[in-house]
C-alpha cells in the first residue's frame, strides 16, 4: 500500500497505520488530551472507564487508570518539576482540576475559584485546559464556563482572574486551550480563543498583548517544537505556525467536515485516513513525530511519523 504523506518541507509526515491498538475489552471514549513523558510513553486522556491510557512509543498498551475521571476527562498537560513529572488534568463536567503523578496519585485538587468574585455557583466553572509557567504558577482556562482565565501560584494559592465573555481585547469566547509560549525573549500566555476564531496573547499577569487571526478555523490547544507552534483546529485540520506565527502547513485538511450529518461522530466508512475530523489536542514527541487525538465518541488517535 502506498504510504499516506502529509505536509511538506521540514514538516513532512507519514501516517502510521494502526498505532495504539487497545486490548480486548478496553475502548476509548471521546479522546481529548495527549502528552509524552521522558521515557517516550504517550498518555491519552479520554472519556471512558480507562480515562488515562498509557502506550509505549511503538503503540503497545502499557496501562490505564482514572475511572473516576471518565465523565470529565478533557485537558491534559505534563510538567517536569525538580526532576519529577506530573500531569495536570482539566475535568470539564466535574468542575475541577487535578494534579497527579504519572500513575494517578493525586497531588492536589482545585475547584471553582469563588474568590474571583465572578461565579454565583461552582457549577458555572467548566475548565478546559491548564498551562504551567516556568516559576510554577499555573493558569486555568474556563473554556466551557464563563470564559475567564484564573492564575494560581505553585503553592496552589489563588492570585488573579481576567477575561470574561466577549470579543474585545482581553475578552474571550471559549478560551479552550492555554499554553506558555517560550519562543520569545520572555514567556507569554497564548490562548486558543476558539469561538472568536483567534489566538490571544497575554503576559504572565494577564495584560493583553495581541491577536493572531489568520489561517485559523476553530483552534483548540497548542504544542511547541523548534520554534514552531502546533494548533489542532477542531474543524478538520492541524495547523503549524512558525516562530512569527505565520503559516507553515495545514495537515490533514478536511474542509466542511463539521457540516456533515452527525459530526463529529461520522461512520467509520466516512473516516478517511490522513483526513482529520475533529482534532482536539496534538503534540510533537521528542523525535518530532506528531500525535493527534480527536473529539469523536469512540476515540480517534493518529500518529504521524516525521520524515523530514
Amino acid at each position: 500500500m502506498k504510504p499516506i504523506i502529509l505536509g511538506q518541507g521540514r514538516h513532512t509526515y507519514e501516517l502510521v497505520s494502526g498505532w495504539g491498538r487497545l486490548p480486548s475489552g478496553v475502548h476509548y471514549g471521546y479522546t481529548h488530551g495527549v502528552c509524552e513523558d521522558r521515557s517516550g510513553c504517550i498518555y491519552i486522556h479520554n472519556q471512558s472507564p480507562h480515562a488515562m491510557m498509557v502506550f509505549d512509543p511503538d503503540g503497545q498498551f502499557v496501562s490505564s487508570w482514572g475511572e473516576e475521571y471518565e465523565s470529565g476527562a478533557h485537558g491534559l498537560q505534563l510538567n517536569r518539576e525538580d526532576g519529577e513529572e506530573f500531569l495536570y488534568l482539566a475535568l470539564t463536567s466535574q468542575n475541577r482540576c487535578v494534579k497527579t503523578t504519572l500513575d494517578g496519585e493525586v497531588v492536589w485538587e482545585v475547584g471553582c475559584p469563588m474568590d474571583s468574585g465572578v461565579y454565583k455557583e461552582p457549577g458555572e466553572f467548566v475548565p478546559t485546559n491548564i498551562a504551567i509557567a516556568p516559576n510554577g504558577d499555573f493558569y486555568v482556562a474556563d473554556g466551557y464556563g464563563l470564559s475567564y482565565i484564573h492564575q494560581y501560584n505553585a503553592k496552589v494559592e489563588y492570585l488573579r482572574t481576567w477575561g470574561g465573555k466577549g470579543s474585545a481585547p482581553g475578552k474571550m469566547n471559549c478560551p479552550h486551550g492555554i499554553f506558555v509560549d517560550t519562543r520569545g525573549a520572555q514567556p507569554v500566555l497564548v490562548v486558543a480563543d476558539r469561538a472568536n476564531v483567534r489566538l490571544q496573547y497575554f503576559d504572565l499577569e494577564g495584560k493583553h498583548l495581541g491577536f493572531v487571526t489568520d489561517e485559523l478555523r476553530f483552534p483548540c490547544h497548542f504544542d511547541i517544537l523548534e520554534g514552531d507552534l502546533l494548533i489542532p483546529d477542531l474543524y478538520g485540520r492541524v495547523t503549524i505556525f512558525d516562530r512569527n506565527n505565520k503559516l507553515v502547513a495545514h495537515l490533514g485538511d478536511n474542509p466542511g467536515v463539521e457540516k456533515q450529518e452527525g459530526y463529529p461522530n461520522l461512520p467509520h466508512a466516512d473516516r478517511v485516513p490522513g483526513k482529520f475530523i475533529s482534532p482536539h489536542a496534538a503534540i510533537w514527541d521528542r523525535e518530532g513525530n506528531l500525535y493527534v487525538v480527536e473529539w469523536v465518541s469512540d476515540g480517534r488517535v493518529t500518529k504521524l511519523r516525521r520524515t523530514s
